[in-house]
């Protein structure tokens, strides 16, 4: 895409792209039910995934009601169901191997891909939980894996907590999270806009059946 530059890893300068193992995965416990864990590079080659992403997927815009005027989306989106093709086979092998990992815990694979694209520090995602579906009355996991300049992912506790700090984690550059448990209920995420000088991330999100 014109105008967007990615500022690639130091530490990943090849364009080799494939997964690590899962075993360097690493719990936080969040409270209320909720966890997280994080795996940082567990892609190696992302910058190269990257830039096959940002110009080989069907991009969408799209525009949402807020009060009473309809806005701006501020990233672009693209998403494969249940059974659709994947833009590239190491996505389908990451799902697959986080479908097996976590497979005593989730009891079901992931299934669905939903992509976002950060173009620069305007883009963001407001404070939410996935609620929509099951993860409004069931435990269950979202699981992201990032590729492009990190940007941070905010959590707190669903309806306020002044005793709790806000978690935050950087993700790009091939980083996997993963929010478990109660997480979709109990907390709420968000990637906050930024006046820090920032390039363009792309954000894999795979989730369950039913689980929006």
């Amino acid at each position: 895409m014109a105008g967007v530059h990615l500022q690639g890893s130091l530490f990943d300068q090849t364009d080799e792209i494939r997964l690590g193992p899962l075993t360097g995965v690493r719990r936080t416990v969040l409270g209320r039910g909720a966890w997280l864990d994080v795996l940082p590079g567990w892609l190696t080659g992302a910058d190269a995934l990257f830039e096959e992403l940002a110009g080989g997927v069907p991009w969408r815009a799209e525009r949402r009601q807020m009060y009473e005027r309809e806005v701006d989306v501020p990233r672009l989106l693209a998403y494969y169901g249940d059974g659709d093709p994947l833009p590239h086979p190491v996505l389908a092998e990451a799902r697959d191997a986080l479908s097996v990992h976590y497979a005593a815990e989730l009891g079901e694979p992931f299934v669905t891909a939903g992509l976002c694209y950060y173009r620069d520090g305007h883009d963001s995602v407001a404070w939410h939980g996935d609620r929509i579906g099951r993860g409004a009355r069931e435990d269950t996991m979202v699981a992201i894996l990032s590729v492009g300049d990190p940007r941070d992912l905010v959590l707190r506790p669903r309806g306020g907590n002044g005793a709790h700090a806000p978690v935050r984690k950087a993700l790009g550059h091939g980083d996997l999270v993963v929010m478990g448990g109660s997480c979709q209920r109990t907390w709420e995420h968000a990637i906050p806009k930024t006046t820090r000088a920032v390039g363009p991330r792309i954000s894999i999100q795979y989730r369950p059946r039913g689980v929006n």
